[in-house]
């Protein structure tokens, strides 16, 4: 008989209110607004002020194993960035209570997101600096060094395989820094601005073009624009092998019931590929 979690997940939700509200003290922040749950709701934020000063709060809440890893530290360590439209993070604090709990005290970008949801369903009007803008960042933070790591070969190769067999030959040959989580919720527009800089680090060439990319298969002349901007990428070698990484990752999400709709142009698309 199937258990029923709603209970459960009402009250964790809860739970991570409570733990906003904590940060906020601490931090003698007032929380503005509505909180928002992150996904699968490990993480939670809200604008919170100070006088007449604004910030965003953030805290994530993870099992104790897992916080030796580069995400945990991500948006501290992505404070090296200080030429791009990106949140900076100002202040930090920790707990443990049942979990490790990390508070990020981050400045505020202008704009909103360009999507609510991680894919985009619906064309979006951004003017061509953006875009620049854009291809400039990624290009940025790809030549920028590091020893952070985002995916490794053994990563890469599990995952492909998994999802494809051995139909593509799954060794990287380029390695660059990435974003890694370069989607439409995490741009701001109509001024550029790139959110989350939890999972950045090194990973293979072309990740956050062919992220991006795959993203926007639901809106063809949206593809057409991502295209225009990254083609040299992602016609690439080196592009098309992080494309099918990108997309046996995104159907791993969808195993889990992300975004059922982007399911059978995602396999067209990885189809294409191979």
């Amino acid at each position: 008989m199937p258990v029923d979690l709603s209970d459960a997940d009402a009250q964790f939700r809860e739970w991570m209110r409570e733990n906003l509200q904590r940060a906020a003290a601490h931090f003698s922040l007032v929380l503005i607004g509505e909180p928002r749950l992150g996904w699968i709701d490990r993480s939670i934020g809200a604008l919170a002020g100070r006088g007449e000063e604004r910030f965003w709060l953030r805290v994530v809440s993870e099992n104790k194993q897992w916080i030796d890893g580069a995400f945990w530290t991500g948006n501290l360590d992505a404070n090296v960035f200080t030429d791009l439209a990106k949140p900076r993070v100002l202040d930090v604090y920790e707990w443990e209570e049942y979990r490790q709990q990390r508070a990020e005290v981050l400045t505020l970008l202008p704009g909103l997101p360009c999507s609510h949801t991680d894919a985009l369903r619906e064309p979006i009007d951004l003017p061509d600096a953006w875009w620049a803008e854009l291809r400039r960042t990624i290009d940025a933070v790809a030549s920028t060094p590091t020893n952070r790591v985002n995916a490794d070969q053994e990563l890469v190769s599990n995952r492909i395989r998994q999802r494809f067999g051995d139909a593509m030959k799954p060794v990287v040959s380029q390695w660059e820094t990435v974003h890694g989580d370069l989607h439409w919720a995490n741009l701001m527009g109509p001024g550029f601005g790139l959110l989350d800089w939890e999972w950045w680090g090194r990973g293979p060439a072309g990740t956050d073009a062919a992220t991006l990319l795959c993203y926007s298969l639901l809106v063809p002349e949206m593809v057409e624009r991502v295209r225009s901007v990254f083609g040299d990428v992602l016609e690439s070698e080196p592009g098309r092998l992080a494309q099918l990484y990108v997309a046996s990752r995104l159907f791993r999400r969808m195993d889990k019931g992300d975004h059922p709709d982007l399911a059978a142009v995602l396999a067209v698309h990885a189809e294409s590929l191979m």
